[in-house]
């Protein structure tokens, strides 16, 4: 013997034929309690009462149904001869013919109205979805990303299985391992042909998918697998369709981007060139003309000069191959930092060692003594490449020298996990409007007498972001600049690491 549970005689309640015969038994039971008190049109109306809300609530099958048996139950509980099928009288036969053409009619136009009420709804549905589609699509920036994104829009839209494949760059389609032949076949056809196929296309009309291209005639980048297809399902067609057009339009936003900053790239590069050998073909040709000059005076000239002028000549040429030499060295650290960077020879080194080396080497060209070194002992020891740390604090001491008179301030501390050295002078500073760009490489600001292709500060930045440190500038108070690199420091030092 079966049991049934409270929510199992709930849900056979609401069954749509359940529903057919309580609203019988209610507009009969309705009519019998009132017949003393209404007429039998006012009976009849009860049954139409059912019929509207059998339309409006069931199918058309039910509301059919419905709409027959309350003829045949208002003929045989209340049209007379009573309790019998029969009819008695032409008007009783022409209201019954009247009723149930009334019932059918109101069946018909209930039954239109809630099929356009569920498309409307659809439809809504459907707006939102390529709505939410295509902000989602816009925030993106990876073209997996994209593809996923549309197949789980189309899953939400279509019961599936359905597939989104991308177009490899040599053609075909990426399509996943063990998918059927035929339905490679199918996804490869139509974005060749740039043509949906399918149920209602006109073309392979025997598939049981809908099979839609990403792209048109000019760009194709995929290619989607959209089920059930049905060759009357015009609306679902196409808004597969839309689903595919977002998709590809985010895909081909995507290309433009990455295209477009190709283009720049490749504008900048050049630009970058032109600017390289127009600063450089001009800081060469001066001191090569001055080293060529006074080597051909020499050559030509020497027994006419005196000793004086003939140290002034060789001076001449020694101190332009230095500042070629050095205008080279720049150039090409830059070049490979910028090609290469991160790819350094770095190992523990002693900041107060690679300090004492520039200074010397710096002295020769600071006769007056100006540099000023606060070094403290026993600093810890950094993991640095010294040979692009000396040339670092070689480039800012040189400007430093080249740019101001009075005293200059080199000092190194450390603190925290990070080291830092000054370097300070007293020169003109730098104006507010040049500091964004003179970390820029062929930058000068506005000393027009001092030449240079303005590669040093470019050089230091880069030097520093390879250690993974930094270089920043700060206005002195009284005049001066004021350049802070700030190189990190490893927590463990050599002396206290243990096997």
């Amino acid at each position: 013997m079966k049991t049934f549970s409270a929510s199992t005689a709930q849900s056979l309640l609401f069954q749509p034929w359940a529903v057919v015969p309580l609203l019988w038994v209610a507009a009969t039971v309705a009519g019998l309690l009132l017949e003393r008190h209404i007429s039998l049109t006012s009976q009849a109306m009860l049954y139409v009462l059912a019929v509207v809300l059998a339309s409006y609530t069931l199918g058309w099958v039910e509301s059919v149904v419905c709409a027959v048996g309350a003829v045949v139950a208002f003929n045989f509980f209340f049209v007379p001869p009573r309790w019998t099928f029969e009819v008695d009288g032409r008007e009783h036969l022409i209201t019954l013919f009247t009723m149930l053409l009334v019932a059918l009619t109101i069946s018909h136009l209930a039954a239109g109205l809630r099929r356009e009420a569920e498309m409307a709804r659809l439809n809504a549905r459907r707006a939102q979805q390529l709505q939410e589609l295509a902000s989602g699509l816009s925030g993106l920036t990876s073209a997996q990303d994209m593809a996923t994104m549309g197949r789980v829009a189309l899953d939400e839209a279509f019961a599936g299985p359905n597939l989104l494949v991308l177009r490899r760059p040599d053609g075909e389609l990426d399509t996943p391992e063990g998918l059927a032949p035929a339905v490679r076949d199918g996804l490869l056809c139509c974005m060749r042909e740039v043509a949906v196929l399918g149920p209602g296309t006109g073309r392979w009309p025997g598939l049981d998918a809908w099979y839609l291209p990403l792209g048109d005639k000019q760009q194709t980048s995929g290619a989607a697998l959209v089920q059930p297809a049905l060759a009357s399902d015009t609306g679902g067609r196409e808004h597969a369709q839309a689903l595919c057009t977002l998709v590809w339009q985010a895909l081909l936003r995507l290309s433009l981007d990455s295209s477009m900053r190709a283009a720049q790239s490749e504008a900048q590069h050049q630009q970058l060139q032109s600017t390289y050998l127009a600063a450089i073909s001009h800081d060469l040709r001066t001191p090569l003309a001055a080293v060529v000059g006074a080597a051909s005076a020499l050559q030509t000239q020497r027994d006419k000069l005196s000793p004086q002028e003939q140290d002034r000549l060789l001076g001449s040429i020694v101190s332009e191959a230095s500042y070629l030499c050095n205008l080279t060295e720049n150039t090409l650290q830059l070049v490979s930092l910028s090609n290469a960077p991160g790819e350094l020879h770095r190992d523990w080194e002693s900041m107060e060692e690679i300090v004492g080396a520039v200074l010397a080497r710096v002295r020769g060209r600071d006769p007056a003594r100006r540099i000023k070194s606060q070094v403290p002992e026993g600093l810890p020891l950094i993991k640095a490449d010294p040979v692009l740390l000396a040339q670092l604090l070689d480039n800012l001491l040189d400007n430093a020298l080249k740019y101001s008179i009075d005293a200059i301030d080199l000092s190194v501390s450390a603190r925290a996990h990070e080291m830092q050295v000054c370097v300070k002078d007293r020169g003109p500073g730098i104006a507010p409007e040049d500091q964004a760009s003179m970390f820029e490489p062929y930058t000068r600001g506005d000393v027009a007498s001092q030449r240079g292709a303005g590669l040093g500060l470019a050089l230091c930045r880069a030097i520093a972001h390879a250690h993974g440190g930094t270089l920043a500038f700060e206005q002195r108070s009284g005049g001066g600049s004021n350049f802070i690199l700030t190189l990190p420091m490893e927590t463990q030092q050599p002396g206290s690491l243990t096997s």
